[in-house]
């Protein structure tokens, strides 16, 4: 163990040592020439790590929510037509966002566990023209994963930007934007990207950039509009100066050290390791008779799981059994079955070490709620 409890929830994850060593450090001007560097190489490294050569990244001081709010204020107007495919409580979240900005609003919406196919999204695109598709890679809520490279397909099929919510996959499940012709993927800081909260980033491609160009009105949120930032991340990877608001120096510092680390382990190791792991947690779970929310292998996300309480053990005496353990467990996420499941995150630095003190302390606390296997 690491001589304190094992964080094991969705985000924020357990981070790694060099990581949290660039965080602590003294922090320097937003304008310094090492900071400079810093912020500009970080920009580089994620279009590696996004797989999208061609993209433009930001980095943004913030959460999860300010990049879907920036992608969802810049490339939406009153009017325009949107359409969310949900997969749990971020999709629901992701269509009213959109609502605050003027879209018309088609919601698709899978059972919880489930996905919506690529022919149900298909046929909807055929029944009506869309600006925007928004999609949830992986849904914290269910644990449920979605594949997105059908979806950028037909986005660019029937001439709609894509955003992908990635806020639990990027750096941990397989994204490749530019080939998957996806537009906008979006993440934070805290989950597989390996960097404590309050950085909000996004790569953006030149389609959607362009659409923003060509807009009729400013974007709904001062703060989020492209307008501001896309001189500062320019100025930045041309390693010169620039400001509209101060970022979060710090939190840059780390963000540069730990894409650096995802980037020696290689995104097609970083990929094939997540899904041993995911794996590995979801069978020792199986071996405790247990089930999930996601319904099957194939639509669960190797980031975390959802895992559903058996018969006779209640959330709140399975919390409280687990809060004396070595190891911090999520409750449940989505409304309609918030008392019914337990979340585990198991992304970035994890290991199967901390995969295997994870599910001896969950088979633990079920004893101690009375549950026995066999």
């Amino acid at each position: 163990m690491k001589g304190r409890k094992l964080l094991m929830i969705p985000g924020p994850i357990e981070f790694e040592p060099a990581v949290m060593q660039a965080v602590g450090m003294a922090t320097t001007s937003h304008v310094a020439p090492d900071f400079i560097e810093s912020f500009g190489h970080s920009l580089e490294m994620m279009r590696e790590v996004w797989m999208a050569p061609s993209g433009q990244p930001f980095i943004m001081a913030g959460t999860g929510t300010l990049a879907m709010d920036m992608a969802g204020s810049n490339l939406v107007e009153p009017g325009d037509t949107a359409l969310v495919v949900s997969t749990g409580y971020f999709g629901v979240r992701y269509a009213e966002l959109l609502k605050r900005y003027g879209a018309e609003i088609t919601l698709l919406t899978a059972p919880a566990g489930e996905v919506v196919s690529p022919q149900e999204i298909e046929a909807e695109l055929k029944r009506r023209q869309y600006k925007v598709m928004t999609f949830t890679h992986v849904d914290t809520s269910t644990a449920v994963r979605v594949d997105p490279e059908p979806l950028g397909r037909l986005g660019e099929k029937y001439g709609v930007l894509t955003i992908l919510d990635g806020v639990c996959s990027v750096a941990g499940e397989e994204i490749r934007q530019d080939e998957w012709k996806i537009d906008v993927v979006l993440t934070a800081s805290q989950k597989a990207v390996g960097v404590p909260p309050g950085l909000a980033l996004m790569v953006v491609s030149e389609r959607a950039m362009q659409a923003w160009r060509e807009r009729k009105s400013p974007a709904g949120s001062y703060y989020c509009d492209w307008s501001h930032w896309l001189p500062v991340m320019k100025a930045y990877e041309e390693r010169r100066p620039a400001y509209f608001g101060t970022p979060a120096v710090n939190l840059v510092c780390g963000l540069e050290v730990s894409l650096g680390l995802i980037l020696k382990e290689g995104m097609e190791e970083r990929f094939r390791r997540h899904k041993r792991i995911g794996k590995m947690f979801r069978e020792t779970m199986k071996s405790l008779e247990l089930k999930m929310i996601p319904v099957s292998d194939d639509v669960s996300a190797n980031t975390l799981s959802a895992i559903l309480y058996p018969g006779g053990v209640k959330a709140a005496d399975f919390m409280r059994s687990i809060s004396t353990s070595d190891v911090i467990l999520a409750g449940g996420l989505l409304p309609e079955l918030k008392d019914k499941y337990f979340r585990v995150g198991h992304m970035g630095a994890v290991t199967a070490g901390d995969i295997l003190v994870t599910a001896a302390s969950v088979e633990r606390a079920l004893k101690e709620c009375g549950y026995v296997t066999g």
